[in-house]
């Protein structure tokens, strides 16, 4: 076992997820992504992950027929889910922590945020549900950062 964190990305928007995969393998994980709901399930039965991030609007479906299909499943129920949603209404917050997520990440949002608030989860024991220091460079985590607030904008 490498130590390192496995973090599965559920994402349909592809410049989302490669900016999530991007900066959760610059901090040290191995991450895995699916572009579907269904893709995502799959994933998550065939491997053992420390952390699922969750897409709300996914094609074909959404994240929160998603995350209520992997806590039923007996290898995926106690893995921690992080929703990350487009627009943020307070039911879908309500929605997301009544099915079993650790949080609630609303689009767009910078490296920095993502970053610290996922590892908050999947550090070491001692550190877990506590911000962590951004492991990757702030120059990194800027372009991203934009990179990511672009595809989100061209989505609205």
């Amino acid at each position: 076992m490498t130590g390192k964190a496995r973090i599965l990305v559920v994402e349909g928007e592809t410049p989302v997820a490669m900016m999530m995969v991007n900066v959760l393998t610059q901090a040290g994980c191995d991450v895995l992504a699916a572009s579907s709901g269904e893709k995502g399930i799959e994933l998550a039965q065939e491997a053992k992950f420390d952390l699922i991030v969750l897409d709300t609007d996914l094609p074909h479906g959404n994240g929160f027929e998603v995350c209520s299909e992997l806590k039923q499943r007996h290898l995926t129920r106690h893995v921690p889910i992080i929703f990350i949603g487009g627009r943020l209404h307070e039911e879908d917050r309500h929605r997301a922590i009544e099915l079993g997520a650790v949080d609630y990440i609303e689009k767009p949002f910078g490296a920095s945020e993502f970053i610290s608030r996922i590892l908050s989860y999947v550090g070491p024991a001692q550190t877990r549900h506590k911000p962590s220091p951004l492991d990757v460079s702030d120059e990194s985590a800027d372009a991203d950062a934009k990179g990511f607030r672009n595809a989100a904008q061209g989505n609205q």
